[in-house]
């Protein structure tokens, strides 16, 4: 890969990672805040897209610890949108 291209590839990199912290933490925040609650589609939408931007920028960083982190966080939140589907079908 040519130097400026690495570079640009690095910057869409950081930019990923910040927005899918800033995703991340919105729905920890809206959460807290009892905007949402833990099934709300948006929250599980944000933790889950958040997670797996994350877990993209681990594994193109190579850091195994984050990358576990960020799929088992993905995998959580897909839990959380099934659960969501089954209270829907119940009511």
């Amino acid at each position: 890969m040519a130097p400026f291209e690495k570079e640009t590839f690095r910057m869409w990199l950081q930019l990923m990672s910040v927005a899918g912290a800033l995703m991340v933490l919105a729905a920890y925040g809206l959460n807290q805040g009892g905007v949402w609650r833990e099934l709300h589609a948006g929250y599980l939408a944000l933790n889950i897209v958040g997670s797996l931007m994350l877990g993209v920028v681990a594994i193109a960083d190579q850091r195994a610890g984050f990358i576990l982190l960020e799929f088992a966080w993905a995998a959580l939140g897909l839990i959380g949108v099934a659960r969501a589907i089954r209270c829907k079908q119940q009511h």
